[in-house]
């Protein structure tokens, strides 16, 4: 098919986004039916170039072009003849069968071009356990099975599966900020964001190793692509880090870990953060709020590595040579920093996210004209193609895994899963962590990270909460004044308030749960939960054995991808730690002045476990420091211990910093 035309149907696509979600013009389900139909077209025909492939076959080309009008036929039907379904009472005819089924495999087919065979076969297996599957299978997760009518009815016309929430999410938050950072970048602001990081970072030792802690960690909050992250910083980076004396592995696994934290950091976190503000009703500003304070502590124990790394190898110190200043860098680009404060600006005000992200849009186009880069008519086609070219893939995969959340939450196998959790783990909430960790590792391996995310968030989320949680309840249900219907169910237990969180039904615990704890905290606690999940889902980028991100930085290094694969694991430790902070400390659930405290001796903490990991401080470790260093640790990281033992902990640290400092002689003096 002619690549104009294909060009011209992505870009009237693209704006009929923008125009729907300003003036919401259709319904969701509708205009979830044509997000898929359009991205699904534009999957069949730009599969092969977004490859790579060479020219194919004639007979290939018109298959491709007739799963694009499949694709767009499915989104036409459901439109055309959805008051016709429910006029003779959901019924199903022959049509309706054969473009419901169309529209399964489309998803499943797209998904294998995308993402490889884990997801076609995850949908497969789904929609077989809720058809035939479920009745052989024993114990908790038995299903008696539904009608294909049903299942196809569910997947299909309703809310519930393909054009459900999650893909509601996807045509319209998801949308609007990957085209948001798509202009934004093709403004300009990649080469600012490294120049900042340079003057902010480029004069410490190891300082080509911060400049990509920064530049990575500021281009992947606005990218929401962790791979694209390190495309395009790490063709920089790396180079300068490997010339600033770091070894290219090391390099390369600093690169992957930095671009995979940009997932994290607020305002946009990739499309998680829109999915968790859905699944929790929690309101968007306020989950990129308590965000920062632990995306900092990751993008810190990054920095750390990269210090004491610099260290062991007696790096120079970096130098104001070929720098420019921080304010000289501001000052050539303080208009990239416009659209983020209209975007921020416009999220306090109140306005949602979607319209946020088109204000800051309009921000980005109007201060290019003050550039040597404006963004004229081209310049914004070419965002709108690159926005798109990120889109397909995950757009894709977010209506395409609505079918598995679909099967979750008809057969109730999120609850089984859940009570499986907390039945393997004994109620200890460390070993649940353990086990979601793991489950987010074996599902990272074939899912990008928000499906992985939106699965698994399914699954354990509530076995989660119920954890965070269960302490503060037992506490709570303790008290002599307890509401009148609360004494009330808790006697039903025999009075034991322990026995009763552990065999009331989870509606039950709920509802006490409201009527016993501050909303505030229960926020806090459901948050928490969902930001854990949130971030080990984030691990299989930097986790062998498969970790895309990882092996894209190793081939711009030149590496062995699974070598590098491993020194990416260490160096983004803080994908594991962070979550256990946040599990067990007031970091998210806590007043801005306790989160304030964690923050700031789990700083030297994470200091302490780099210097751990990489068997080295100021100078390297031996059995005496490296037990001191341990015990330091635990001081400063454990929360329960209180204040006055986090004190203690970093006086510790501060000794050992400071004796290896005075035992190594001149040869560190004067460095940072």
């Amino acid at each position: 098919m002619n690549t104009r035309l294909i060009k011209w149907f992505a870009v009237l696509f693209a704006l009929f986004h923008v125009y729907n979600n300003w003036f919401t013009a259709v319904s969701e389900i509708w205009f979830a039916a044509i997000h898929f139909g359009g991205f699904g077209a534009l999957c069949a025909l730009t599969f092969h170039k977004a490859r790579q492939e060479p020219r194919r076959h004639i007979a290939r080309e018109v298959f491709d072009s007739l799963l694009a009008l499949a694709s767009i036929g499915t989104a036409a039907y459901l439109i055309l003849f959805e008051n016709a379904l429910y006029a003779r009472e959901t019924e199903f005819l022959l049509p309706d069968y054969l473009f419901a089924g169309l529209a399964v495999l489309l998803a499943i087919e797209f998904a294998r071009r995308t993402s490889g065979w884990f997801m076609p076969a995850l949908i497969v297996l789904s929609l077989s356990y809720i058809l035939f599957l479920g009745r052989y299978v024993p114990g908790v997760f038995a299903f008696p099975g539904l009608s294909l009518e049903t299942v196809l009815y569910r997947s299909y016309f309703s809310g519930d599966g393909m054009f459900g929430m999650i893909a509601n999410i996807s045509s319209t938050f998801v949308f609007m900020f990957i085209l948001f950072g798509a202009f934004l970048l093709k403004s300009g602001a990649g080469d600012f964001i490294v120049r900042v990081a340079r003057s902010i970072a480029g004069r410490y030792q190891g300082g080509a190793g911060h400049v990509a802690v920064v530049s990575s960690g500021l281009m992947g909050s606005v990218s929401g692509s962790a791979v694209a992250t390190t495309v395009s910083t790490g063709v920089i980076t790396i180079p300068m880090m490997v010339r600033s004396g770091l070894t290219p592995r090391f390099a390369a696994g600093v690169e992957a870990a930095a671009s995979t934290g940009g997932q994290l950091m607020p305002p946009v976190m990739g499309a998680g953060a829109f999915v968790m503000a859905s699944y929790t009703q929690i309101p968007y500003l306020h989950i990129i709020a308590v965000s920062l304070l632990p995306a900092l502590l990751y993008f810190l124990t990054v920095a750390f590595f990269v210090r004491i790394e610099a260290r062991r190898l007696d790096l120079a110190v970096g130098t104001a040579d070929g720098e420019p200043s921080t304010l000289d860098a501001m000052k050539s680009g303080w208009h990239f920093i416009v659209p983020l404060a209209v975007l921020i600006g416009a999220l306090i005000v109140g306005f949602t996210p979607v319209r946020s992200a088109t204000y800051a849009i309009f921000a980005v186009i109007a201060v290019s004209w003050i550039t040597d880069t404006p963004m004229n008519l081209v310049r914004c086609i070419d965002a709108i193609l690159d926005a798109l070219r990120i889109m397909v893939p995950t757009a894709i995969l977010l209506v395409a895994v609505g079918l598995v959340v679909n099967v979750v939450t008809t057969t109730g196998l999120g609850n089984a899963f859940s009570v499986m959790i907390v039945d393997w783990a004994g109620g200890s909430l460390l070993l649940t962590l353990v086990l979601v960790a793991l489950a987010s590792l074996i599902l990272g391996m074939g899912l990008p990270v928000t499906a992985s995310y939106i699965v698994l968030a399914t699954l354990a989320a509530p076995a989660l909460y119920d954890l965070i949680s269960q302490s503060v309840m037992i506490e709570a249900l303790r008290a002599p004044d307890l509401p009148a219907n609360v004494r009330a169910i808790v006697d039903l237990f025999g009075g034991d308030p322990v026995r009763a969180l552990n065999e009331m039904p989870a509606e039950m615990r709920q509802l006490v749960r409201g009527e016993v704890l501050d909303p505030a905290l229960v926020t806090g606690m459901l948050l928490s939960a969902h930001l854990i999940i949130f971030w080990l889902s984030q691990d299989s980028n930097v986790t062998p054995p498969v970790c895309l991100v990882a092996f894209t930085a190793a081939a711009i290094a030149g590496t062995p991808p699974m070598r590098t694969g491993l020194t990416s694991w260490k160096v983004a430790k803080g994908l594991y730690l962070v979550p256990v902070l946040i599990a067990f400390s007031p970091l998210i659930t806590g007043t801005w002045t306790e989160r304030l405290i964690v923050f700031g001796f789990s700083c030297l903490g994470l200091y302490a476990l780099a210097g751990l990991l990489q068997w080295h401080l100021e100078s390297k470790l031996n059995f005496v420091t490296g037990t001191l260093v341990v015990v330091s640790a635990c001081l400063l990281l454990w929360t329960p211990l209180g204040i006055a033992v986090h004190f203690a902990g970093a006086a510790l640290l501060t000794g050992i910093v400071f004796w290896q400092r005075s035992t190594t002689g001149k040869r560190h003096a004067g460095r940072p």
